[in-house]
Protein backbone atom coordinates (compact mmCIF):
# COMPACT_ATOMS: atom_id res chain seq x y z
CA UNK A 1 0.00 0.00 0.00
CA UNK A 2 0.94 3.15 -1.05
CA UNK A 3 -0.18 6.92 0.04
CA UNK A 4 1.13 8.82 -2.72
CA UNK A 5 -1.76 10.89 -3.08
CA UNK A 6 -1.70 12.07 0.39
CA UNK A 7 -0.98 15.75 0.83
CA UNK A 8 -1.65 16.25 4.92
CA UNK A 9 0.97 14.46 6.56
CA UNK A 10 0.58 14.48 10.33
CA UNK A 11 3.80 13.19 12.21
CA UNK A 12 4.08 12.69 16.01
CA UNK A 13 7.32 14.21 17.38
CA UNK A 14 8.79 11.73 19.99
CA UNK A 15 9.68 8.34 18.42
CA UNK A 16 8.94 9.54 15.34
CA UNK A 17 10.93 12.67 13.91
CA UNK A 18 13.18 12.43 16.82
CA UNK A 19 14.40 9.96 19.50
CA UNK A 20 13.71 11.59 22.72
CA UNK A 21 14.89 8.05 24.80
CA UNK A 22 17.21 9.59 27.53
CA UNK A 23 15.78 13.10 28.01
CA UNK A 24 12.63 11.90 28.29
CA UNK A 25 13.66 8.70 30.54
CA UNK A 26 16.06 10.89 32.36
CA UNK A 27 13.43 13.46 33.22
CA UNK A 28 10.81 10.66 34.51
CA UNK A 29 13.77 9.25 37.00
CA UNK A 30 14.02 12.81 38.23
CA UNK A 31 10.23 12.80 39.16
CA UNK A 32 9.94 9.94 40.27
CA UNK A 33 12.61 10.18 42.55
CA UNK A 34 10.51 12.69 44.28
CA UNK A 35 8.31 9.98 45.47
CA UNK A 36 11.57 7.78 46.76
CA UNK A 37 10.76 5.47 43.49
CA UNK A 38 14.39 4.84 42.02
CA UNK A 39 14.56 3.40 38.84
CA UNK A 40 18.18 3.02 37.51
CA UNK A 41 17.38 1.06 34.02
CA UNK A 42 16.19 4.03 32.26
CA UNK A 43 15.04 1.22 29.54
CA UNK A 44 12.55 0.03 31.93
CA UNK A 45 10.86 3.78 31.53
CA UNK A 46 10.75 3.24 27.81
CA UNK A 47 7.07 3.23 27.92
CA UNK A 48 6.63 6.42 29.01
CA UNK A 49 7.55 8.00 25.18
CA UNK A 50 4.80 9.15 23.21
CA UNK A 51 1.86 8.34 25.50
CA UNK A 52 -0.16 11.29 27.44
CA UNK A 53 2.32 11.94 31.05
CA UNK A 54 -0.04 11.71 33.56
CA UNK A 55 -1.82 8.50 32.05
CA UNK A 56 1.89 7.16 32.53
CA UNK A 57 2.32 7.80 35.71
CA UNK A 58 -0.86 6.60 37.09
CA UNK A 59 -0.88 3.66 34.38
CA UNK A 60 3.30 2.54 35.66
CA UNK A 61 3.72 3.58 39.17
CA UNK A 62 0.07 3.66 40.43
CA UNK A 63 0.43 7.79 41.54
CA UNK A 64 -2.70 9.70 42.66
CA UNK A 65 -4.11 11.74 40.41
CA UNK A 66 -2.94 14.77 42.48
CA UNK A 67 0.48 13.25 42.82
CA UNK A 68 0.57 12.77 38.87
CA UNK A 69 0.06 16.26 38.48
CA UNK A 70 3.28 16.64 40.96
CA UNK A 71 5.17 14.61 38.86
CA UNK A 72 4.59 16.25 35.83
CA UNK A 73 5.76 19.47 37.21
CA UNK A 74 9.32 17.60 38.27
CA UNK A 75 9.45 15.95 35.27
CA UNK A 76 9.44 20.02 33.73
CA UNK A 77 11.83 20.89 36.34
CA UNK A 78 14.44 18.54 34.48
CA UNK A 79 13.31 18.21 31.24
CA UNK A 80 12.50 22.47 30.57
CA UNK A 81 16.19 22.77 31.34
CA UNK A 82 18.04 19.46 30.49
CA UNK A 83 16.16 16.74 28.83
CA UNK A 84 14.93 18.81 26.04
CA UNK A 85 17.91 18.75 24.42
CA UNK A 86 18.82 15.21 25.53
CA UNK A 87 17.94 14.24 21.98
CA UNK A 88 18.37 13.80 18.06
CA UNK A 89 16.62 13.48 15.07
CA UNK A 90 16.95 10.17 13.15
CA UNK A 91 19.26 9.71 10.36
CA UNK A 92 17.37 10.09 7.17
CA UNK A 93 14.66 12.27 8.31
CA UNK A 94 15.69 15.50 6.76
CA UNK A 95 15.89 13.66 4.01
CA UNK A 96 12.14 12.86 4.28
CA UNK A 97 11.01 16.19 5.20
CA UNK A 98 13.10 17.81 2.65
CA UNK A 99 11.63 15.23 -0.11
CA UNK A 100 8.00 15.74 1.27
CA UNK A 101 8.24 19.48 1.05
CA UNK A 102 9.39 19.30 -2.81
CA UNK A 103 6.52 17.64 -3.35
CA UNK A 104 4.32 20.09 -1.90
CA UNK A 105 3.49 17.92 0.83
CA UNK A 106 2.73 19.92 3.89
CA UNK A 107 3.73 18.38 6.89
CA UNK A 108 2.25 18.86 10.41
CA UNK A 109 3.39 17.81 13.93
CA UNK A 110 0.81 16.30 16.01
CA UNK A 111 2.21 15.50 19.35
CA UNK A 112 0.88 14.92 22.97
CA UNK A 113 4.26 17.49 23.98
CA UNK A 114 3.28 20.20 25.07
CA UNK A 115 3.42 22.59 21.70
CA UNK A 116 5.76 24.94 23.42
CA UNK A 117 8.31 22.22 23.78
CA UNK A 118 7.69 20.96 20.49
CA UNK A 119 8.76 23.87 19.17
CA UNK A 120 11.82 24.49 20.96
CA UNK A 121 12.88 20.82 19.50
CA UNK A 122 12.42 21.40 16.27
CA UNK A 123 14.04 24.94 16.23
CA UNK A 124 16.79 23.59 17.97
CA UNK A 125 17.72 21.17 15.86
CA UNK A 126 16.98 23.43 12.57
CA UNK A 127 13.80 21.39 11.34
CA UNK A 128 11.02 23.57 12.47
CA UNK A 129 10.78 25.33 8.80
CA UNK A 130 9.35 22.22 7.01
CA UNK A 131 6.58 22.20 9.01
CA UNK A 132 3.39 24.09 8.26
CA UNK A 133 2.55 23.84 11.54
CA UNK A 134 3.07 22.67 15.20
CA UNK A 135 0.17 21.15 17.27
CA UNK A 136 0.42 19.83 20.43
CA UNK A 137 -1.11 19.65 24.29
CA UNK A 138 -1.58 22.24 27.12
CA UNK A 139 0.88 23.19 29.62
CA UNK A 140 -2.62 22.32 31.69
CA UNK A 141 -2.47 19.30 30.47
CA UNK A 142 -5.47 19.50 28.42
CA UNK A 143 -5.66 18.47 24.94
CA UNK A 144 -3.39 15.91 25.84
CA UNK A 145 -4.88 12.93 23.93
CA UNK A 146 -3.62 12.14 20.49
CA UNK A 147 -7.16 11.65 19.22
CA UNK A 148 -7.99 15.67 20.18
CA UNK A 149 -4.61 16.72 19.17
CA UNK A 150 -5.60 15.36 16.01
CA UNK A 151 -8.84 16.49 16.13
CA UNK A 152 -7.39 20.10 16.31
CA UNK A 153 -4.74 19.63 13.95
CA UNK A 154 -7.34 18.87 11.18
CA UNK A 155 -9.75 21.82 12.36
CA UNK A 156 -7.21 24.32 12.34
CA UNK A 157 -5.45 23.60 8.82
CA UNK A 158 -8.96 23.47 7.66
CA UNK A 159 -8.39 19.45 6.14
CA UNK A 160 -12.01 18.90 5.06
CA UNK A 161 -11.18 15.70 2.76
CA UNK A 162 -9.80 13.25 4.87
CA UNK A 163 -8.77 11.48 2.45
CA UNK A 164 -5.94 13.55 1.78
CA UNK A 165 -4.46 13.15 5.59
CA UNK A 166 -2.57 10.47 6.90
CA UNK A 167 -0.94 10.67 10.53
CA UNK A 168 2.95 9.01 11.09
CA UNK A 169 3.51 7.79 14.55
CA UNK A 170 5.30 4.97 16.75
CA UNK A 171 2.81 4.42 19.35
CA UNK A 172 -1.22 2.70 18.93
CA UNK A 173 -2.19 6.13 20.46
CA UNK A 174 -1.33 7.64 17.09
CA UNK A 175 -2.69 4.99 15.23
CA UNK A 176 -5.87 5.25 17.45
CA UNK A 177 -6.49 8.59 17.38
CA UNK A 178 -6.14 8.68 13.45
CA UNK A 179 -8.71 5.75 13.46
CA UNK A 180 -11.30 8.15 15.24
CA UNK A 181 -10.57 11.06 13.20
CA UNK A 182 -11.17 8.74 9.94
CA UNK A 183 -7.64 9.54 8.61
CA UNK A 184 -5.33 6.46 7.38
CA UNK A 185 -1.92 6.30 9.30
CA UNK A 186 1.47 4.61 9.25
CA UNK A 187 3.14 2.73 12.33
CA UNK A 188 6.86 3.15 12.74
CA UNK A 189 8.88 0.18 13.63
CA UNK A 190 11.86 2.34 14.27
CA UNK A 191 10.35 4.22 17.53
CA UNK A 192 9.07 2.74 20.61
CA UNK A 193 5.45 0.92 19.56
CA UNK A 194 6.04 -2.72 18.64
CA UNK A 195 4.67 -4.61 15.94
CA UNK A 196 2.03 -6.39 17.82
CA UNK A 197 1.12 -2.71 19.42
CA UNK A 198 0.37 -0.65 16.25
CA UNK A 199 -0.80 -3.92 14.31
CA UNK A 200 -3.43 -4.31 16.82
CA UNK A 201 -3.81 -0.69 17.24
CA UNK A 202 -5.20 -1.16 13.32
CA UNK A 203 -2.12 0.87 11.21
CA UNK A 204 -2.79 1.03 7.73
CA UNK A 205 0.53 0.05 7.15
CA UNK A 206 3.78 -0.52 8.71
CA UNK A 207 7.39 1.11 8.10
CA UNK A 208 10.32 -0.82 9.18
CA UNK A 209 12.62 2.36 8.58
CA UNK A 210 12.64 5.86 7.13
CA UNK A 211 13.97 5.06 3.85
CA UNK A 212 10.46 2.12 3.88
CA UNK A 213 8.15 5.34 5.35
CA UNK A 214 9.49 8.00 2.14
CA UNK A 215 9.06 5.09 -0.10
CA UNK A 216 5.58 4.86 0.68
CA UNK A 217 4.61 8.85 1.25
CA UNK A 218 6.67 10.09 -1.46
CA UNK A 219 7.69 7.00 -3.88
Amino acid sequence: MTFLNKRYILMDLDGTITDPAIGITKSVQYALEHFDIIVNELSLLYPFIGPPLKKSFIEYYHLTDKQADCAITKYREYFSEKGIYENEVYDKMGLFLETCRKQDKELIVATSKPTLFAEKILRHFHIRDYFTAVYGSNLDGTRSDKNEVIQYALSSQEIINKDEAIMIGDRKHDIEGASKNKINSIGVLYGYGSREELTKAGADELAENISQLQKLITG
